[in-house]
């Protein structure tokens, strides 16, 4: 499983023909910023200006800490799923298509598989943006000396949830027109635009906190 290796086997695999695509690289690259976020939490929770804070905007910080901590254990088995999602692609490939049936069956096939190998990558992306969600209650609350830590981790997610949307990109081309491809293209839209618009919000709080340091 490619989360288990260290990180200099992985960046090793990552520059091979064995590394299956981006998908798996920024599912971990997510995973990353959302455990940028969590430092900052850690480099916040009993610091003075932090338990000065009232009692409705630390529980938010730790309930939001919680859930960063359950996403980036979902971001590391996206991994391996997405390393997967094209297997039943490859497998289509394989089947005959000499008589009409054949054919009928393999393009059937195919479909099922390109499904999937889209489904794992918006699965990835609904992670990615639910975590730059959280970050928002760090960027506000998080001790402003680790604040450009919050901002790393939000170019991480950003930069990751629109690479994993590469992957949708390319793969639906080979979605035949119909309901599953235009809720798709929906989706697409919209988690751009959301990926957008947290990046925006997100940096430019952690360039206002930059700011108030001066």
């Amino acid at each position: 499983m490619f989360i288990d290796l260290d990180l200099i086997s992985f960046l090793e695999k990552t520059k091979s023909k064995e590394m299956p695509g981006g998908g798996a690289v920024v599912a971990y690259t997510g995973a990353l910023g959302a455990a940028l976020t969590l430092m900052v939490g850690n480099l916040s929770f009993g610091k003075k200006s932090f338990e000065s804070l009232d009692e409705e905007a630390k529980k938010e910080v730790k309930a939001d800490y919680n859930k960063l901590e359950s996403l980036i254990e979902d971001l590391k088995l996206m991994v391996d799923e997405d390393a997967k999602s094209f297997d039943k692609v490859l497998d289509s490939f394989k089947l005959p298509k000499d008589t009409p049936e054949e054919k009928k069956f393999r393009d059937q096939k195919m479909q099922e598989g390109y499904k999937i190998a889209l489904d794992v990558p918006m699965r990835t992306c609904e992670l990615i943006i639910e975590c730059m969600k959280l970050q928002r209650s760090f960027a506000k609350y998080g001790n402003i000396w680790a604040i450009t830590d919050q901002g790393t981790g939000t170019a991480l997610l950003h930069g990751s949830g629109e690479a994993v949307l590469l992957n949708v990109i390319i793969n639906l081309q080979a979605i035949n027109e119909g309901p599953y491809k235009d809720e798709v293209i929906e989706k697409l839209g919209r988690y751009q635009k959301e990926l957008k618009e947290l990046y925006d919000e997100l940096m430019g709080s952690c360039y206002k906190r930059l700011e108030e340091m001066k």
